[in-house]
């Protein structure tokens, strides 16, 4: 059951997290959608985000469909365990959560306008879970490239959490740091949606916009 697994409520402490492998998970190459590459090096023009928003499926089709990105792909980030198996992730042993990397050109799309689609589309406000998908790989996250970056998303928390506030929603529980690694997941859950497009989907916003200036 839910609460008989003490890793679907907390973090691992190092000596408690799986370790992992030094090989990297098989996946695939290019954007099914997008034919892009999924894997760097990218174009120095472009630029990157990673976001969790629970499930991993839905949250990456809500970003290839958005004009000026390049390519998406899914995986798990935040943890400790080095290139973990889906069902390590889903143990809550390697303190990853669900994530999506998000490559984007800044010249199209402003990262003001991923990140209204990122708290306008999934409930920041709860703990470990979104909906019924219960547990740490669930959590909501942002994830920054830089420090300038981290700032941006840090403010765009504050901005979002008065209109929350004023609606009578609790406080933002979102991962907001820098990342240090994005292991990508396996190829089957690559662009899911698209290959199984009336697969699950449990994304569910607050119904409360994030207003933002361009």
């Amino acid at each position: 059951m839910y609460f008989d697994n003490p890793f679907k409520t907390r973090l691992p402490e190092t000596h408690e997290a799986l370790p992992g492998r030094l090989q990297e998970i098989q996946t695939s190459k290019f954007h099914s959608v997008l034919n892009t590459p999924l894997h760097p090096p990218f174009l120095d023009n472009l630029e990157t985000l990673v976001v969790g928003m629970g499930c991993f499926w839905g949250a990456e089709r809500l970003f290839w469909n958005c004009e000026g990105v390049y390519s998406t792909a899914v995986g798990y980030a935040g943890g400790q365990t080095r290139n973990p198996t889906y069902e390590e992730v889903c143990s809550g042993r390697t303190g990853h959560t669900e994530a999506v990397l998000i490559v984007f050109d800044p010249n199209i799309v402003c990262l003001n306008r991923l990140l209204g689609i990122f708290w306008e589309e999934h409930n920041p406000t709860q703990y470990m879970r979104q909906g019924n998908d219960k547990g740490t790989q669930y959590r909501s996250a942002l994830y920054a490239s830089d420090k300038t970056q981290l700032k941006e998303l840090s403010n765009s928390a504050k901005l979002y959490q008065k209109a929350l506030t004023g609606s009578g929603y609790s406080k933002i529980q979102t991962e907001i740091k820098m990342y240090s690694n994005f292991y990508y997941a396996e190829a089957y859950h690559q662009q899911y949606l698209h290959k199984v497009p009336n697969g699950y989907c449990g994304l569910a916003g607050c119904g409360i916009s994030y207003e933002y200036a361009t």
